[in-house]
């Protein structure tokens, strides 16, 4: 099990990172990453806070993604932040996408999608066909949500990434306690989504380390 999204009290999150990572492990995680809202305010800070808990991590037997959740950064910044949060040490970039529940910045979807720096593009609400196929061009994958409003357009991204090949992650996009997944449920947010139990099988037992590898 994974989870490729998720906030502590970093930035907007309730738990402590080590509080986080001590329930992914009693749910069954075995790779969690930590992607707390990012911008030019914070980003070496949140590399640097998180890389603190790896030891932690190894206590309770959870692989520890180091990472950040680029968050409304204005599309032509993105390139850089995300190249210099890889220079600093994150094992993983995520940009919030362009859902349909905030005014993110048009043109967001498209910068995360065409970066090699990007691995995951969160909630990408009613994403541009054209960005998909860059997306899997770049190897950038696109998000599946539990989370309540941005899940709205997980059947379109589906549809639209299934279509282009894209490949499809499910996360959680945890803020609470009761917002991370158990197994049970992270198979009923892929079906309900719109995946086939195979697909849904692919989606969720990805190998991550091969995932993050460009």
């Amino acid at each position: 099990m994974y989870d490729l999204h998720t906030h502590t009290s970093l930035s907007d999150g309730e738990l402590l990172p080590t509080e986080l990572l001590r329930r992914a492990a009693v749910l069954g995680y075995d790779t969690l990453a930590i992607t707390d809202h990012a911008d030019a305010s914070n980003l070496a800070h949140l590399v640097e806070a998180v890389g603190r808990c790896r030891e932690s991590a190894r206590c309770y037997c959870v692989d520890l993604l180091v990472g950040v959740e680029l968050t409304h950064v204005p599309p032509p910044l993105i390139p850089a932040f995300a190249r210099e949060a890889k220079r600093l040490g994150a094992d993983i970039v995520v940009v919030h996408g362009e859902t349909v529940v905030e005014p993110v910045t048009p043109g967001t979807n498209h910068a995360a999608c065409t970066c090699e720096y990007v691995d995951v593009l969160a909630h990408p609400g009613l994403i541009a066909v054209e960005d998909v196929r860059a997306a899997r061009e770049h190897g950038v994958a696109l998000e599946i949500t539990s989370r309540a409003g941005h899940n709205r357009t997980n059947g379109y991204v589906v549809r639209v990434g299934r279509e282009a090949g894209c490949r499809l992650v499910v996360d959680s996009d945890t803020h609470a306690p009761s917002d991370l997944m158990s197994k049970e449920t992270r198979w009923v947010v892929a079906l309900g989504a719109g995946l086939t139990e195979a697909e849904s099988r692919e989606a969720l037992s990805l190998d991550i380390n091969r995932l993050l590898q460009k």
